[in-house]
């Protein structure tokens, strides 16, 4: 009797011992194929793309396999890898925390890769999550405590661009000062100089219009000096850009038009047409349809279908509405060896959209 109840404990123990093993393995193998996650736990305010403004951002991984990294993107049109683009990755600490800094965006996005990728400088939306992919989180940004000054012109209300004081000493410097409406009610931007940098001018339409014909009146810019910059641009900051612009500029080189229309990518052969826009006030306008957009510019803002100065269609590539807004922009091209010597300023006596 003794020897029997002895063989029963010795299989009981065996028994319990296989029941052990099982659901450790059973545990290890659950975790082992739990998905990665990650968390945000200090996110920046939203704001427009700026190159010398950086913000703290915060997170956690967890259930991240060994030699992940991650890599960070700002949504601002596109999405733009972060802190920079010699600089794309950001290493997961040993209790499981992350941190790095990021320029401004609406969004922001974190991926877990593995060692095998190679992040874009940008990319028109987020990768899906397999392949070197193993995770992927975005968050949007904290709302800006102070709402964004404000001006009416021609019936519409526009934001005002603010760079926040000590964000550095780039042509990317924003001054709401610069931006402002006369007694006529016409609008004025003004890039002016500073103590050690120059202020550009910006407004931004406080909402979409989608399509639709965009008319602007605007004095002459003929006598801008080869480094300024005048832009009338559709800009999305939830992305894709669905940029479409008219640029006055030299971009530096003297001898060069004055003018260009551009569906972006700019640096797609067909998405550009420059031309001359003379001296005195000079009509823009753009009619943005599906599948098309055409531009065109006229002396006369009376009559446009007798003083054509340029008119282009694009066909191919053309954006399709969103959440895009115009942007009206005067600033320095700083990609050129040639230097600003004097303020300058731009005046629009109207705008019209017509749907």
């Amino acid at each position: 009797m003794p020897r029997l109840i002895l063989i029963a404990k010795g299989f009981l123990g065996a028994a319990l011992a296989l029941c052990a093993c099982a659901a450790l393995y059973s545990y290890r193998s659950s975790y082992a194929h739990v998905d990665p996650t990650i968390e945000f736990i200090q996110v920046p305010e939203a704001g427009p793309g700026n190159p010398d403004k950086v913000d703290p951002i915060e997170g956690r991984v967890t259930g991240a396999p060994p030699s992940t990294r991650l890599v960070l993107y700002a949504l601002s049109g596109v999405w733009w890898v972060q802190p920079f683009p010699e600089r794309p990755f950001t290493e997961i600490q040993p209790d499981s925390k992350w941190k790095s800094i990021t320029h401004p965006g609406v969004l922001y996005a974190a991926l877990l890769v593995d060692t095998q990728y190679r992040p874009p400088l940008t990319i028109e939306s987020l990768p899906k999550k397999g392949g070197h992919v193993l995770a992927i989180a975005n968050v949007k940004g904290r709302p800006s405590p102070v709402p964004p000054a404000t001006l009416d012109f021609s019936g519409y209300q526009w934001e005002i661009r603010q760079t926040p004081r000590g964000a550095g000493r780039s042509g990317n410097l924003y001054d709401r000062a610069n931006a402002w409406i006369d007694a006529k009610g016409w609008l004025h931007l003004r890039v002016s100089k500073e103590v050690d940098h120059w202020a550009n001018a910006e407004v931004r339409l406080s909402r979409s219009l989608g399509y639709g014909s965009y008319r602007f009146v605007v004095q002459d810019i003929s006598h801008f000096e080869p480094v300024a910059v005048f832009a009338i641009s559709t800009w999305d900051e939830l992305g894709p850009s669905r940029e479409m612009d008219f640029e006055i500029s030299r971009w530096g080189i003297p001898e060069d038009k004055n003018a260009q229309y551009v569906v972006q990518p700019w640096d797609v052969p067909a998405n550009t047409m420059r031309f001359t826009a003379p001296p005195g006030t000079l009509t823009y306008s753009m009619t943005w349809e599906p599948g098309r957009v055409t531009f065109k510019t006229a002396r006369a803002a009376s009559d446009m279908d007798k003083s054509d100065v340029s008119e282009h269609a694009f066909t191919s590539g053309i954006p399709v509405a969103g959440n895009e807004r115009l942007r009206i922009n005067l600033y320095v091209y700083y990609f050129s060896h040639r230097q600003l010597q004097h303020d300058f300023e731009v005046v629009l006596e109207k705008f019209q959209y017509l749907p």
